[in-house]
């Protein structure tokens, strides 16, 4: 009765094929996205200790996290106080954690100047400095990741204004 019909597929059943290729891909795809931000915020995290790190060096070179003059932002984490030329933000080791942390958490990542994602700062006294960085993959927005002179590394909610510590 079916002796003429040819061998192969119909097209429903091709169809069928690729509606279940392009589904799996999808939800890949998801999966995909989601791992590369927490990738990022790893980096983020692995950067912010490398400052923790490097501010105990630095201080224990020059006794002080400012070796000369006050910081133009004092109180009120900025970007532009992590470019203090006579601070432990002008260290290179640390210089380049900022910049690598900013470029993880989606700026440019390529001068202290044009960095849109990591903040510094210092209090009035000049004896304690906070940094944070904002997250990518946190659950919710407005979340940071923040390294201070005591040793606290932790995440955080994105401040508005002064933060002194973690």
């Amino acid at each position: 009765m079916y002796k003429n019909r040819s061998r192969g597929f119909t097209l429903i059943e091709l169809l069928v094929v690729i509606a279940i290729i392009g589904v799996l891909s999808a939800v890949v795809l998801a999966s995909l996205n989601t791992a590369r931000s927490k990738g990022n915020d790893a980096a983020i995290k692995s950067n912010l200790g490398t400052v923790l790190t490097q501010s105990a060096i630095y201080y224990d070179t020059y006794s002080a996290y400012v070796s000369a003059g006050t910081p133009a932002a004092v109180g009120t984490p900025t970007v532009a106080a992590c470019g203090t030329a006579t601070s432990l933000f002008a260290d290179a080791n640390v210089t380049q954690a900022l910049i690598s942390s900013d470029k993880a958490a989606g700026g440019p990542g390529t001068t202290l100047a044009n960095m849109t994602k990591t903040y510094c700062g210092f209090t009035g006294s000049l004896a304690t400095w906070v940094v944070y960085t904002v997250l990518l993959n946190n659950g919710a927005t407005g979340q940071s990741w923040c390294v201070d002179s005591s040793g606290n590394s932790k995440q955080i909610a994105t401040p508005a204004g002064a933060l002194a510590n973690c």
